[in-house]
């Protein structure tokens, strides 16, 4: 079933099972609670009709994010008209350019997390501060701090800081409207969350209790440089730097942006996701002084496309399974091809299949939208010791492990690795390696007879990507020579 036909049937959603290290707010969660009605009235209707034409669920996941997707841009829209309106329209059409050339903006306008809800309302308190409805802005970044990111506080008090330094704003009409929208936002965060988990909470104040109070972000990652480099990293290129020195008017856009990104990398724990909000107004200095446009636009796209093994190598093994065609070209050019993968079969088709999804591969491309019904079953149970898999009647194994005691490699599944660059041309070498691989249980002896093609623990493909005047033009692969193979575990 797909998740929009069950919005009250609050047991099939996996939250309580799976809460994560802090609770997250419900309030623009897809499909799950009416504050996303603008993303419910767009794909649901796709949805129904997917459901009673029994389409994959992955078509419901391409759904949801176009809304989503739909949604944020439209936001992003209105602040490219107050652009327009403000710097003119060629200021606005470089901004449309570099916006478009980059990756990682318009990849994060479609994933279902708080950090893109709040850009979505960020995007707009930009499109009010340019239009000079201050007050209105606050009320935005207010709404998306107690809401959805608690962290959007380090823009709201450097912005509001510059809003009264320049007399644009009052203290005390300030203090009457945003005290009224704090109460209004931590009113409904709450009545809808504390429904949803079952317990009184208010998530984004736990989250900053976790983050900031405790400081215990940095337990799950950190990102070991000064923070004035990651600040300047993330500022970007020259071209941003001349925008605010080349018009006076993009300074005091720029100012609290930066200072929100200087503030929260002082943080241990460092994503790009939770600065991904400034990157409209650092993209509006760029424009104004428009230049060096063109980047590696291509070399980052082929790198995001092998970005996600897992996903692949679970898509391949339903594959394997149901069917007995070729499977995608994908890999034919390195390691393995999926002529390869296409001899292996399931042992049974009418018993049930059990996989075992762990963390790393659930985390590389695969979610719920990519499970099949019947015979295949999923587990995603976490903290399983790698000698303990032998004990358990999971059919298959998909982790990052090559050897894994009770089970056979069956085949692994490469992903991007690094970025190669080089004086001759072409100029950039795609890196990929086995990143994931699929297991086997060597007690199914049906299983076990088909012919694998195996794993190979150091096998490199380099994909070559020539870039023309900034565009791609030859895209091929070959075998990396250089990286030493490893005998397959056909044992």
């Amino acid at each position: 079933m797909y998740g929009g036909l069950n919005v009250y049937v609050l047991y099939q959603y996996d939250h309580l099972e799976f809460p994560g290290v802090v609770p997250r707010t419900f309030i623009g969660k897809l499909h799950i609670f009416p504050g996303a009605l603008l993303v419910s009235v767009l794909a649901s209707p796709i949805i129904l009709v997917m459901s009673f034409l029994h389409l994959p669920k992955t078509h419901g996941l391409i759904a949801v994010r176009l809304a989503l997707g739909c949604i944020t841009l439209s936001t992003l829209r209105f602040f490219r008209a107050q652009v327009r309106y403000k710097f003119g329209s060629q200021v606005e059409a470089f901004f449309v350019i570099l916006t478009a050339f980059q990756f990682h903006l318009l990849f994060y306008c479609t994933r279902p997390l708080p950090n893109i809800l709040a850009l979505g309302i960020v995007n707009l308190a930009y499109g009010f501060w340019l239009k000079g409805d201050f007050y209105a802005a606050l009320n935005c970044l207010i709404f998306s701090a107690v809401v959805f990111r608690c962290d959007m506080v380090l823009l709201l008090c450097p912005l509001g800081l510059v809003l009264l330094l320049t007399k644009s704003i009052s203290l005390w009409k300030a203090l009457k409207c945003c005290i009224g929208m704090v109460l209004l936002s931590v009113g409904l965060t709450v009545l809808v969350d504390s429904i949803m988990w079952k317990k009184l909470v208010w998530p984004e104040f736990e989250v900053l209790w976790f983050n900031s109070v405790l400081n215990r972000s940095s337990e799950w990652g950190v990102f070991y440089v000064s923070a004035e480099k990651f600040a300047l990293r993330h500022l970007g290129s020259d071209q941003r730097k001349l925008g605010a020195l080349l018009d006076r008017r993009v300074l005091p856009f720029v100012i609290p942006v930066f200072t929100f990104v200087l503030l929260y990398s002082k943080l241990p724990h460092k994503e790009l996701r939770f600065i991904i909000s400034s990157v409209p107004i650092f993209n509006l200095s760029a424009a104004v002084a428009a230049s060096r446009i063109l980047g590696c636009t291509a070399v980052t796209f082929m790198a995001s496309y092998e970005n996600y093994p897992s996903g692949y190598a679970l898509k391949y093994l339903h594959q394997i399974g149901e069917f007995s065609f070729p499977l995608p070209k994908l890999n034919e050019y390195c390691c393995h091809t999926s002529k390869d993968i296409a001899r292996g079969h399931l042992a049974s088709n009418t018993e049930e299949q059990w996989v075992h999804i762990d963390p790393y591969s659930a985390m590389n491309g695969i979610s719920r939208f990519c499970e099949n019904d019947f015979p295949w079953r999923y587990s995603k149970e976490e903290s399983i010791p790698l000698k303990e898999y032998q004990n358990r009647n999971f059919t298959y194994l998909i982790n990052e492990h090559l050897l894994v005691e009770g089970y056979k490699c069956l085949f692994s599944m490469d992903g991007f690795s690094r970025v190669r660059p080089q004086l001759r041309f072409p100029p950039f070498l795609l890196i990929k390696e086995p990143k994931v691989y699929v297991h086997g249980n060597i007690k199914n002896e049906d299983l076990m007879n088909k012919n694998w093609p195996g794993c190979y623990y150091a096998n490199s493909c380099i994909a070559t990507v020539v870039l023309l005047y900034g565009t791609m033009v030859v895209v091929y692969a070959t075998w990396n020579q250089d990286v030493p193979t490893c005998a397959t575990n056909n044992t």
